[in-house]
């Protein structure tokens, strides 16, 4: 019995650090340059900010570089600059909050299904029931019922989430189970709880951490969608979806109105896209 247990192959084979390996390398430090300078803006919003987001003036649709008004103004004489950046802090708070919650309940569920056969099927059905609604149609009926705001764009996101990290984790287990060291473990007299919790799960976790960042990528993209639908966040609070959206009507007039969320939801996509390859090729090792 020792003997098998001394004979088990090893539990980790990659690097002690794989992530700092893989935010290391010329795709990682790209995708944090590009990540952290548009999260630094958002936090630092109030002090970058000369002028209030909803602060209204006689100046609509001027031109960037307006004394005053760097980036120009909009249809209403808001400063574009203050509501770009108060604008990426809101989508900051909303994907930092829904993205953890969709995959905190979709791993919950994922160990519940691990637990027995029964709670497995239950589990399947639930997420099959989620998958079911297009996310349009989600968006619609959360909003429907709950009106729109952050608190609809947080759960639409986050129901979302939930079937991904969840069929992505039990799959995980169920590859992890089938291992030679788990066998060991097992023949060793290593209780079922142990096994999973010291040995299943962390070696099951690693296509976890890659999904947070193409999900982040995900939920800028859904509550884009949304604000720029009218289901978002109320007005006149700002977010990069709500400034896009109000600048359709003006494309022709004013392209500086477009110029700002584009750009900025070009950088933080492509920075999360690049970390999350970084880091899906260094745990492919």
């Amino acid at each position: 019995m020792s003997t098998l247990t001394k004979a088990a192959p090893p539990l980790a084979r990659r690097p002690r650090h794989p992530y700092r390996a893989a935010l290391a390398t010329a795709r990682g430090r790209t995708g944090l340059a590009l990540v952290g300078l548009v999260v630094l803006a958002g936090l630092l919003a109030p002090l970058l900010a000369g002028h209030g987001p909803t602060d209204q003036s006689a100046l609509t649709l001027a031109g960037p570089g307006t004394p005053g008004h760097p980036l120009g103004t909009d249809d209403l004489g808001r400063d574009l600059l203050s509501r770009l950046l108060h604008g990426i802090r809101a989508d900051l708070g909303i994907i930092a909050v829904s993205v953890p919650l969709g995959a905190l309940l979709g791993c919950l569920f994922a160990l519940a299904a691990a637990a027995h056969p029964v709670a497995d099927t239950v589990v399947q059905r639930l997420f099959d029931l989620i998958l079911a609604f297009p996310g349009l149609i989600l968006a619609l009926a959360v909003t429907a019922i709950l009106g729109p705001g952050r608190l609809p764009v947080i759960l639409v996101i986050a129901l979302a989430e939930i079937p991904v990290f969840g069929r992505l984790l039990r799959t995980g287990i169920l590859v992890q189970r089938g291992r030679e060291y788990v066998t060991a473990a097992r023949v060793g007299g290593t209780s079922g709880g142990r096994i999973l919790t010291r040995h299943v799960l962390p070696n099951a976790a690693d296509p976890l951490v890659v999904q947070i960042a193409v999900s982040l990528t995900v939920a800028v993209f859904i509550e884009g969608a949304m604000s720029f639908l009218g289901v978002g966040v109320r007005p006149p609070e700002p977010t990069l979806g709500a400034v896009l959206s109000q600048s359709m009507p003006y494309l022709a007039q004013a392209p500086h109105f477009a110029a700002g969320p584009l750009v900025t939801v070009t950088a933080l996509v492509l920075g999360l896209s690049l970390v999350a390859e970084a880091l899906n090729r260094e745990i492919r090792r």
